[in-house]
């Protein structure tokens, strides 16, 4: 069936699985989830248990999933995170979905997770198809402000090659770089995780040094593996969209 949505809003289910109510018990099994990926237990095998122990359907499954990771994996996140401050002069290669469909979520009253690492991460899934939607340009636009104010010496987008529709996106981000004359540069890559988690991939760069190129991603394989990163999608929604539905489980 053709992805026929106009927004990247919430999911009809979303008023009721993430409400005031549920909060309480989210908490309590992000905790436990924490607590047993801390003490070795594996990934998805623990998922399943706190997930029936506390009786959660399977999106509120995957919003426990998304905020927890082990306290050694957020401390080594957070140690290597870098702030808009600190960009001046640097090189920011962008994890393009990833930062904006997070935003587009924000704008459109989806649920926004405020994760244990600090990132913040949406609930949305484009499973192998990218449509635009009333948010794109205004998210675009948002994500310009804040990339603007960061005073980078370069900024590359990188968008799924495989993904349906990452063409006409291309042109659209480009379109609008060029109405706002930001020097950005847009590319089509097979799997930007690829790039971006693995610190070889950084040597193709013409920047001498690894920490003159920054990640912008919340992807937590990409976190783990690359040398810094700016959580783009954060300081936006942080700084422009005051009115997100930011669900902190953490």
């Amino acid at each position: 069936m053709p992805d026929r949505r106009t927004h990247r809003g919430p999911h009809p289910e979303d008023a009721r699985l993430f409400n005031a109510g549920a909060v309480p018990l989210l908490r309590a099994a992000a905790g436990d989830f924490c607590w047993l990926l801390d003490h070795g237990y594996a990934h998805d095998s623990t998922l399943k248990l706190v997930g029936d122990r506390h009786g959660l359907v399977a999106r509120q499954r995957t919003a426990v999933s998304r905020c927890c990771c082990t306290e050694a994996q957020s401390a080594s996140r957070r140690a290597r995170e870098v702030g808009c401050e600190r960009l001046s002069g640097t090189a920011l290669w962008i994890d393009g979905y990833n930062a904006l469909t997070t935003v587009e979520a924000a704008l459109a009253g989806g649920v926004i997770l405020a994760a244990r690492d600090g990132a913040y991460r949406d609930m949305a899934s484009m499973h192998g198809s990218y449509r635009k939607v009333a948010e794109t340009l205004p998210a675009l636009e948002l994500l310009g402000r804040t990339l603007a104010a960061c005073d980078l010496r370069e900024c590359r987008w990188l968008f799924d090659r495989p993904v349906s529709n990452s063409g006409r996106l291309k042109v659209i981000v480009e379109e609008l770089a060029a109405v706002r004359d930001w020097p950005w540069r847009v590319e089509l890559v097979p799997d930007p995780d690829v790039i971006l988690s693995d610190p070889e991939a950084w040597k193709t760069t013409e920047v001498v040094g690894k920490q003159d190129v920054v990640a912008a991603t919340a992807d937590s394989a990409i976190l783990d593996r690359c040398p810094c990163w700016f959580n783009l999608a954060r300081e936006t929604i942080g700084h422009h969209v005051r009115s997100a539905n930011v669900l902190n489980l953490a």
